[in-house]
């Protein structure tokens, strides 16, 4: 019986096409074929073929990713713990492919492979291919098994680059993607260090021109090679966490060149588990084909390459590496946000470095799981979704009494009232998705929101929101002007750092901005501060000095003020008291008696992007 959430005993597959003359043409030029494709699948297939997931592994995996080939297999596949039923890839749910790249040494058609030709193994005759190569190889597998669309594709480092191939490539074929801890490019760092590992294994005496299979490969080489790719995928913190500077067989040094550190035995044993399943040439056509890749070259520009995206896109980085840093993924979001694509992005805080898209199980689960939920479906949001934030909102009763805010927020409401229906919405510091859920099912919004926790993110995925993390204080650069017809800042403007920024920001953005804060010119407020001269504790106020998240102290005058003073119309003004009512009252007032207040606002007329 299979464990726990596990697939199960799993077979390899294999599917043989391209036979000549017929052969796959090549980027290169060269064409290839015949090609064989080592594949593995768990889960079953609907009736329509429409659960299906494609997974795309990275430089050194393979087919085998998930489940065992026999019961006494030391090891499950290599993202194991992500695909199984119950898991984020649910196979329970899903119908999960898994292919080993051609170039491959794992069953697929690669340089070790036999060449028709010549009834000896291709070594260097075996032509340079790409990842879109590898994409292309993918797709007839697809073909083979009669699979038209993909539900999903999902991959992380060289895999995250096949996903972004597939989007581009076939996007009538993939209606949601999934790219984890990779890049639209390989960078001038990431091709250094693919290039030293090369020359270690060209360097080698036993390389041969790549002619070693009947004697003793390169395994000096290949070692070095992946030693040094393998502390790539590692991070400063994780790697003093795991080993500091801690020695492995003695309490004192030996004064000779062995390995002794425990990180230098680690790296031994990577690279000996390595070489003894991956052949040398395969290293050099996969770094190669990393190296090559550059999505903005095939299409022009980046942004003509995704302007070519019909899938819903979820973009997944990790705070702590340094193979393909963050800030590579935010690239790849502010172009799909500027071209309105369905995207999510979050950068998961982790010490693991690059290889934390194999580790960070707990929270890949849950974002992942609720992606693929809502994967591809139109008018998907807010469908009363378990675990959807707006359920628990509106399970509240509705009372005219103080406990009216009890689990509710009374700003979302007015806000809600002013949205026209169909709008393009931008929700800025959306928290869990409570108030787009709202607008998206009441007002058939097309809503964004911009979150900086990483809670909050995983709650809006798995509602169906798109949302990107990103921090208001450090501007929004990446959307272009005028591209929302209204951009909310609900109860935030007191906390961020910089008011001013924010506001510029937004009105650059948007047509229509809509602003609501707790007014510290309430009389509750005033009488804390000048009858027991402290610092104010109120519902909308709830934290003690010491504990407050606000920056600011703000009244509906000051806002006032700040509008004229920042090029700021102010379309509506609606101040609200503590028990939920509009204050219809003169000027002087609102900002005696009302709790919190919504503002709508527009730039000046006659402003530019450039003048505000």
């Amino acid at each position: 019986m299979p464990e726990q959430g596990s697939v199960g005993l799993v077979q390899t597959q294999y599917v043989t096409f391209a036979e000549p003359p017929n052969e796959m043409p090549l980027d290169c030029g060269g064409r290839l074929g015949p090609i064989t494709l080592a594949y593995e699948t768990y889960g079953e297939l609907n009736a329509d073929r429409s659960n299906v997931v494609l997974i795309v592994h990275a430089l050194s995996g393979d087919a085998h990713v998930a489940g065992r080939h026999a019961p006494d297999d030391p090891k499950p596949g290599w993202w194991d713990a992500m695909i199984g039923p119950g898991k984020g890839f649910d196979t329970a749910r899903y119908f999960v492919i898994c292919s080993n790249v051609i170039g491959g040494c794992r069953g697929s058609t690669g340089p070790s492979s036999i060449n028709p030709a010549t009834g000896r193994p291709y070594g260097l005759a075996f032509p340079i291919i790409t990842i879109a190569d590898m994409v292309r190889a993918q797709a007839h597998l697809l073909d083979h098994l009669g699979i038209e669309q993909l539900l999903s594709v999902a991959g992380g480092s060289m895999g995250g680059m096949q996903v972004l191939e597939w989007a581009t490539q076939f996007p009538e074929r993939v209606r949601s993607a999934i790219v984890i801890a990779s890049s639209h490019m390989s960078a001038a760092q990431a091709i250094a260090f693919n290039a030293v590992g090369r020359h270690a294994v060209l360097a080698d005496p036993l390389f041969r021109d790549g002619d070693y299979y009947a004697e003793e490969g390169p395994a000096k080489g290949l070692s070095i090679a992946r030693m040094l790719a393998h502390i790539t995928y590692l991070s400063q913190q994780s790697m003093h966490n795991k080993f500091g500077r801690a020695l492995r067989w003695a309490d004192r040094y030996s004064y000779d060149f062995d390995s002794e550190f425990a990180v230098e035995t680690y790296l031994d044993y990577q690279s000996e588990q390595f070489v003894n399943r991956f052949d040398a040439n395969s290293y050099l056509y996969i770094t190669k084909a990393l190296d090559y890749f550059d999505l903005s070259v095939s299409y022009g520009s980046l942004g003509k390459a995704l302007a070519r995206v019909q899938a819903s896109m979820l973009v997944l980085s990790y705070s702590s590496d340094w193979l393909y840093p963050p800030c590579e993924s935010e690239q790849i979001v502010q172009t799909l946000t500027r071209l309105e694509k369905d995207v999510a992005y979050c950068c998961i805080e982790s010490d693991y470095g690059h290889d934390a898209f194999l580790l960070e199980v707990d929270v890949m689960e849950k974002i992942i799981g609720g992606f693929l939920r809502n994967a591809g479906e139109k008018g998907r949001y807010c469908a009363k979704k378990p675990n959807c934030a707006c359920v628990t909102r509106d399970a509240v009763v509705n009372r005219r009494d103080n406990s009216i805010y009890d689990g509710r927020r009374i700003d979302y409401e007015r806000i809600v009232d002013l949205i026209e229906d169909g709008s393009r919405v931008l929700d800025i510091g959306c928290g869990d998705g409570v108030l787009l859920c709202q607008l998206m099912r009441e007002k058939d919004a097309r809503g964004m929101g911009i979150e900086l926790d990483q809670d909050s993110i995983v709650s809006c995925v798995q509602c169906g929101i798109p949302v990107v993390q990103a921090d208001i204080d450090k501007g929004l650069a990446g959307l272009p002007d005028q591209s929302f017809d209204y951009v909310i800042l609900s109860m935030t403007l007191q906390v961020i750092k910089r008011p001013d920024i924010a506001i510029r920001e937004m009105l650059r953005i948007g047509r229509k901005c809509i602003v609501s804060f707790p007014n510290f010119g309430f009389w509750k407020v005033r009488v804390m501060t000048a009858f027991w001269g402290r610092a104010p504790v109120t519902r909308n106020l709830p934290y003690p000095w010491h504990e407050s998240p606000n920056r600011h102290v703000l009244s509906i005058k000051d806002f006032r003020n700040f509008c004229a003073a920042h090029g700021a119309r102010i379309l509506k003004e609606i101040p609200i008291s503590s028990h939920g009512r509009t204050v219809h009252t003169a000027d002087f007032w609102p900002n005696l008696l009302a709790d919190e207040a919504v503002f709508v606002i527009a730039a000046a007329e006659g402003r530019t992007s450039a003048g505000r």
